[in-house]
């Protein structure tokens, strides 16, 4: 009957110009051949069913497929978008009474029947179309959404060969579109079946993990770029998803590259001795971006990239970080670009570190305490609500957070509000936590460490503003000499200062954590590797298993293969990793650790019927855990608990749990949990998350 595309891989694709259907009339009247792509004899009608990628706006009553007869060059609709954009069906020629003829302009006023929605630009969207004698259906998305019955035309026209001949061919004038998968098939309500298997792939942008980058008041994105020595690292993840959010696990690569944002050009060297304008880094070394593409692991690939080319040097040029894939062919939908950026430089602060009060030794039980993996303490002094009693409430904290289009953004309210202890925040939008003001002015290229303060005793308010102020990187790049070369009294004075002046505690917690969060990654690095630059993945997974549960506590319940898949997603390694992709892994699986240490936290997590804490799972699994189908969410208030894959050490909520549930609204919510406990509160966390009223039961009651 057609012949359709092959499907898999990034095979499938066409344009629309090239897209070219021949139908075979017989088969809708009860007889003619079978189809070739569908299997299944019988007749009495066919399907045609594939997906559509609208890519640009397309004008009024654009014609997306055309029908012809055979030695005709009548080109009539079959398939087309009224004036809003609504998909309509139009009669087959040679087969119904009602169908278009060339005087029937404008075709919106002939029979066709007619989608509800708009179609969607931009986005997969599935299509199937049944045709019989005197039947026509449409779905989408593998549902009908229209129906119409129609009057057939006799079965034996004059000129059977011709008549019996129709092809699909599609638009190449108005509409910018592409197809995957187009099939033709002889067998009827099998269209929801289709639309289950072999979806298309998208490449996105994963914005919640960016960081290094700064907003400017006008939405542009600051990145401090430039010579050697004063541009930043950023980092950007993109995801390789199919047509229902879903990680697609392909052998495909990314490359990035640095355009501009006005016309999409790319950004050129200056001269050539030049640096190349975007550098990525790999293993402690700078290549060209262009050279270095990364492979899609579990549906991500994560960048580490700088930029060596100022706005400034381009005609006060914004640029673009443009990600694609490597085939030949470049489709929009496999493609992905940020948003404006603006690359700047900027100078030091001439401001001295000048020596502040030392913290009392008391301090030093604290953080000890804290080593040992009893739980993190907090200072009265300087956390207000560590008198209050443990809370599980949708009402505003002192520090909310929640995820919106995943990505966390911080508020801050009245300090009437502090003695919320453990809060299930709600919707709130201010500022991120990795963005600075442009009034800063900071050398990206100086070194800003803890080890250049040889003779210093402590941190000055510049260098405790500056902490605040930086994104998670510098903070860790800070920490990292900081905490090797200074003394407890220090570390706790410094954790004090920032949650004071940032007015979040949980960056605290991550101070205080450093110490040992380092010392025992160099050591499982050391123990791991054996000296040597890189090892085996299956080498490493031993050890990892065994840390993960004596820095948890935790006597039963280890990581599942699952749970060691995430983590291999997160280090973005293949079958061996090198130090980079260990510490991407440890910043993260460590606070997550030292936060199921916690005795009421580490109860739900030995628990595994019912299953209170899920095991390590992304944003997109934990939603796929609340549908029963595809399309289906489960009834309101089910949730499962989740630690954020987004969030490193020393980001603020690194190790914090998030729920995701299922609203009254009947969508997917992620709320973030503020964990801190009073040892005079009684009750148990179960208890505490079941009396919100949003929660009503788990998602998942076994493993």
């Amino acid at each position: 009957m057609a012949a359709a595309t092959e499907p898999g891989g990034m095979d499938g694709y066409l344009g629309l110009r090239d897209v070219r259907v021949d139908l075979d009339l017989g088969v809708a009247r009860g007889g003619g051949e079978g189809g070739s792509s569908g299997g299944g004899g019988g007749g009495g009608g066919f399907t045609v069913c594939f997906w559509l990628y609208l890519s640009g706006s397309p004008g009024p009553s654009s014609v997306i497929f055309h029908q012809i007869t055979a030695g005709s060059d009548n080109k009539l609709p079959f398939l087309a978008l009224s004036e809003g954009n609504k998909l309509l069906l139009f009669p087959l020629l040679g087969l119904h009474k009602e169908a278009p003829g060339a005087s029937s302009y404008p075709w919106t006023d002939t029979a066709n029947i007619s989608a509800v929605n708009e179609c969607p630009l931009e986005k997969w969207v599935h299509i199937g179309c049944e045709v019989t004698e005197n039947v026509m259906r449409l779905h989408i998305d593998g549902d009908l959404v229209a129906e119409a019955n129609l009057c057939s035309l006799p079965s034996e026209p004059a000129n059977q060969d011709d008549a019996y001949q129709i092809c699909l061919v599609g638009n190449s004038d108005k509409v910018e579109g592409y197809v995957y998968n187009i099939q033709v098939l002889s067998m009827l309500g099998t269209i929801h079946e289709q639309y289950t298997e072999n979806p298309p792939s998208k490449l996105s942008i994963d914005y919640s993990c960016c960081d290094g980058i700064e907003v400017g008041d006008d939405g542009i994105w600051c990145i401090v770029g430039g010579k050697a020595s004063c541009r930043r690292n950023f980092i950007m993840e993109v995801v390789l998803t199919n047509a229902f959010g879903e990680p697609v696990n392909k052998d495909t690569q990314i490359v990035a590259s640095l355009v501009y944002a006005d016309n999409g050009a790319v950004v050129e060297k200056s001269r050539d001795d030049a640096e190349p304008p975007l550098l990525i880094a790999f293993e402690g070394l700078e290549y060209p971006a262009k050279s270095r593409p990364l492979p899609i692991l579990r549906g991500r690939a994560l960048f580490k990239l700088k930029i060596s080319q100022l706005s400034s040097k381009c005609d006060n040029k914004l640029f673009r970080i443009y990600f694609s894939t490597l085939n030949a062919q470049k489709y929009p939908f496999l493609e992905a670009s940020s948003k404006p950026v603006r690359c700047i430089s900027r100078g030091r602060p001439n401001r001295p570190m000048g020596p502040r009060k030392r913290t009392s030794s008391a301090a030093v039980g604290e953080i000890q305490s804290t080593n040992n993996r009893q739980g993190f303490g907090h200072d009265g002094k300087v956390n207000a609500c560590s008198q209050s009693h443990d809370l599980v409430c949708l009402h505003p904290s002192k520090f909310l957070k929640v995820e919106v289009d995943g990505i966390e953004t911080h508020e801050m309210v009245t300090q009437s509000e502090q003695d919320r202890k453990m809060v299930l925040e709600t919707p709130s939008v201010t500022r991120t936590d990795s963005t600075a003001s442009d009034s800063d002015s900071i050398d990206g290229g100086s070194s800003w460490s803890g080890s250049d303060r040889d003779e210093v005793e402590t941190f000055s308010d510049a260098m405790v503003f500056r902490y605040c102020l930086e994104g998670t990187c510098e903070r860790s790049t800070f920490l990292k000499g900081a905490a090797s070369s200074i003394n407890v009294d220090d570390l706790i004075a410094l954790a004090n200062q920032v949650s004071l002046y940032s007015g979040c505690s949980h960056h605290r917690n991550q101070i205080i954590i450093s110490k040992q969060l380092l010392e025992e990654g160099a050591d499982t690095w050391s123990i791991i590797s054996k000296n040597k630059e890189r090892a085996l993945w299956s080498s490493v997974v031993p050890a990892i298993v065994a840390k993960f549960m004596d820095i948890s506590r935790s006597a039963n319940r280890g990581l599942s293969e699952q749970d060691l898949e995430v983590l291999r997603g997160i280090a973005g390694c293949g079958d061996d990793l090198g130090r980079d992709e260990f510490d991407r892994l440890w910043y993260w699986l460590y606070p997550v650790a030292a936060s199921l240490s916690k005795d009421k936290i580490n109860n739900l997590w030995d628990r595994t019927e019912p299953v209170w804490i899920e095991g390590l799972i992304t944003k997109e699994e934990a939603e796929n855990a609340l549908r029963s189908s595809k399309e289906l969410l489960r009834k309101p208030g089910t949730f499962i608990l989740r630690f954020p894959t987004t969030r490193s050490w020393p980001h603020p909520d690194a190790g914090s749990l998030v729920v995701t549930y299922v609203g009254s609204d009947n969508s997917i919510h992620h709320r973030l949990l503020s964990l801190d406990f009073s040892a005079a509160r009684a009750g148990t966390l179960q208890d505490l998350l079941l009396q919100e009223p949003e929660l009503l039961q788990l998602g998942r009651q076994a493993h």
